[in-house]
């Protein structure tokens, strides 16, 4: 009786085997070096989700650079609780980009944006 596969046949993937589509494009977005923005998208798009409800009727991410993200709150009290709150929004954060992809929170509320655009 014949193996049905031959001596050089191997169970391991091939690069030119086809891929899953997850597969596929987590490839190109960490190639292309977009694999960070893109989490970031999702964060912005999920953002109830990740700090829930009630601090995202009260709060908004604005930016992410270089491992921070700036986060503005609708009044000082928000951005005070939000603080208070980071380390727990940083591990959030962690579940869902991974972990060191945002290492520092920054926190805004309105007085600091009159003080901003005072000074102007």
């Amino acid at each position: 009786m014949e193996a049905p596969f031959s001596a050089s046949w191997s169970m391991r993937p091939h690069r030119e085997d086809p891929q899953p589509l997850t597969a596929a494009l987590g490839g190109l977005l960490s190639a292309r070096g977009w694999r960070q923005q893109a989490a970031m998208g999702a964060v912005f798009g999920n953002w109830p989700e990740i700090v829930g409800r009630e601090v995202a009727a009260h709060t908004r991410p604005e930016s992410f650079d270089d491992g921070e993200l700036t986060v503005t709150a609708d009044s000082d009290a928000w951005a005070t609780q939000v603080r208070y709150l980071a380390p727990k929004v940083l591990a959030r954060l962690a579940e869902e980009l991974g972990a060191g992809t945002v290492r520092h929170l920054r926190v805004h509320g309105p007085s600091r944006r009159k003080r901003g655009a005072q000074r102007s």
